[in-house]
Parts: structure tokens; sequence; C-alpha cells
């Protein structure tokens, strides 16, 4: 009762990274509320799936394993969620903002009337007041999302209704083990008290998942641009060191809203969150939204025309100059001192 709860999503029997980043911030979000992290794990063939979990601090991991519960589809999994919650009464229920968790996540909560942030890129505990009523709520979880366009960072708090829900995007908060050997509860359901027949109408027959065209996420290497690079022409020269790092290229969200690359390289608050080695920022002015997405890089470079740029000020390494004078600078001093 009153516990905090992670759906973990599974893919080919593998839990997503997204739920296990959950964990970890879950864990953290338990300890100061005084309360157990719980896991619930919905699938086909979940042999041995609570030792992907556990590790991360989960104090008990509900598993529902039984047939077409795997690939997802809405109504089996919303029943599941659903009865659950009603039973179990949990102060807080947490999952990715992925195509699965925007699906989920609003049914869940519309039928338990208890509401929902979506997209989160920051969880906090802390209090708020409501000056009309004169009430102070502690212990609130502080939901935190970019807002209008990504302009403002809004702080969301749902003080009378529970659970609290949020999605929260895959990459913005780390994914840590607590203990390989952490002991939990492991409670296995039988998946038909928690649903209906008529939950299992739809069917998949045929699955296709996309790959990603690009590793942002996962390179230790990241070769940025923004919109100061003035062109499509001259991300050709990013895209050519990047070859030469063996980096992957991001962007700002402006060089993307100018068409200079595509939408799924952008980084930052409407974007993806990456923590690269080696973060190399051209023509990037270094806006608060952008900085939320790469921040956490362990080496930051900046390159830019305007010296007094804001990335400047978080960066290891500032360097004054144009992309065309610096880039081929860069790619030749590579070339002779990597035989």
């Amino acid at each position: 009762m009153n516990n905090l709860f992670v759906y973990c999503e599974i893919e080919d029997g593998i839990v997503a990274d997204v739920s296990l980043e959950l964990l970890t911030k879950g864990r953290s979000l338990a300890n100061q509320l005084g309360c157990q992290l719980e896991a619930v794990v919905i699938g086909t063939n979940l042999k041995d799936v609570e030792k992907q979990v556990l590790p991360y601090g989960v104090d008990r991991v509900h598993i529902f394993d039984g047939e077409n519960l795997y690939p997802y589809t809405s109504a089996p999994h919303s029943a599941i969620l659903i009865n659950l919650f009603k039973e179990e009464k949990p102060q807080i229920a947490l999952m990715g903002a992925t195509v699965i968790g925007r699906d989920l996540g609003p049914r869940v909560s519309s039928a338990l009337t208890s509401g929902l942030t979506a997209d989160c890129t920051e969880l906090e505990i802390g209090s708020h007041e409501d000056k009309k009523l004169g009430k102070t709520y502690d212990n609130l979880l502080l939901q935190i999302r970019p807002a209008f366009g990504g302009n403002i960072v809004a702080t969301i708090v749902n003080p009378e209704h529970r659970p609290q829900m949020a999605t929260v995007r895959e990459g913005v908060m780390k994914k840590e083990i607590l203990d390989l050997n952490y002991k939990g509860e492991v409670i296995n359901h039988d998946p038909k008290a928690y649903t209906d027949s008529l939950d299992y109408l739809v069917k998949v027959i045929e699955r296709h998942v996309e790959k990603s065209k690009n590793n942002l996420k996962g390179s230790p290497i990241v070769v940025a641009g923004g919109y100061g690079v003035g062109s499509k022409e001259n991300f050709a020269l990013i895209y050519k060191l990047a070859d030469v790092l063996h980096a992957e290229v991001g962007a700002s969200r402006a060089a993307v809203d100018a068409g200079f690359i595509e939408h799924d390289r952008q980084i930052g608050q409407t974007g993806l969150t990456v923590r690269p080695k080696l973060y190399i920022a051209f023509g990037i002015s270094g806006q608060i939204q952008h900085i939320a997405g790469m921040q956490d890089s362990s080496i930051i470079i900046s390159v830019n025309t305007d010296p007094d740029a804001p990335i400047n000020k978080i960066a290891d390494y500032v360097i004054t100059g144009s992309i065309e004078e610096v880039v081929p600078k860069m790619i030749k001093y590579y070339k002779q001192h990597s035989k």
C-alpha cells in the first residue's frame, strides 16, 4: 500500500532501458518517501525476468505471464494495471514515455481518475502550498517537464488523487544497478484474474519493428550542430568529422527547425538526452532546452564564432572559429595522430 510502482516494458524477453532507468530513479524516490519500490512485468514466457529488475533495488516484482500478453496490446495490459492498482493503491506509478507508455498511461490514469503528466524530464519529491485553500502538501511527486514548445519548464503536482502518474522520456535518467544480489519478493499473478475474455479480442497477427536509424544514445562520441552551422552543406562537414571519429551526429532544435537535419537527431528537452564521453558542439548557442539534453557528457567541446555563447560556460574546452575553419583542421589532426 502507498508504494511506488514502475511498469516495465518487455521486448524479446529483455526489460527496456527506460524501465531500468525508472527503477533507478524510483529507488531514490522510494528512499525519500520511506516506501517500497515495486515493479510490474507483463508478457509471455517471462522465466527469470525478475533477475533483470531486482538488482535495481526492487522490493516486490509483480509478474503476469500468460498467452497473448506479448506483443503489447492495449486492453489486457490496461486491465491488469487498473485492477492491480485498485488492489495495491500505489502513491506513485511511473512508465516510459514510449509508444507503449503513451498508450497505456492515459488509459490507466483515466480509469482511476488519477491524472497523468506526460514526457517528464525530471522527478523530485517536494512540498506544495495551495494558497487558496491555505493548505500545504508534503512528499508530493514534483513532475517536471518542458511546456510551450520547450520555452518554459513546468512543475506539475497532483495533491489529492492517487496514484500520482507520470511518463518519463528515455535517457533522461541514469540507469544504475544498486546491488546484484538485492533480495526482493517475486509475486506470480494469474492474468485471468485481472482481465476479461473481451480484453483479448485484438490479436497481433504480424508485427514489424523498425530499428532506430541512429545510435545517438549509445555512442561514446557525439558531434552536434546548431543553427550557427548555417546550412545543410555545412552539416555535411559535421558528418565527415563524425565519420572519422566513428561518432554519431546530433543537432539542436533550431537546426532541425531550419531543415538542416532530420528530427530524429534532435538533442534537448524536446528531443533525445545523451551522455557521451565526448560531445563536440558546432554553432550551438546553448539554450537551456538543448543543455538539458547533453549537460551530463563527460567532456564538452564548444566550437563557435561567438566567444560569449552560453554553451561555453559549461564547456570543458572552447574553440572560437567557424565550422569551415575548424572541422578540416580537426580531421587532419586526428588522422595524423590516430595512425
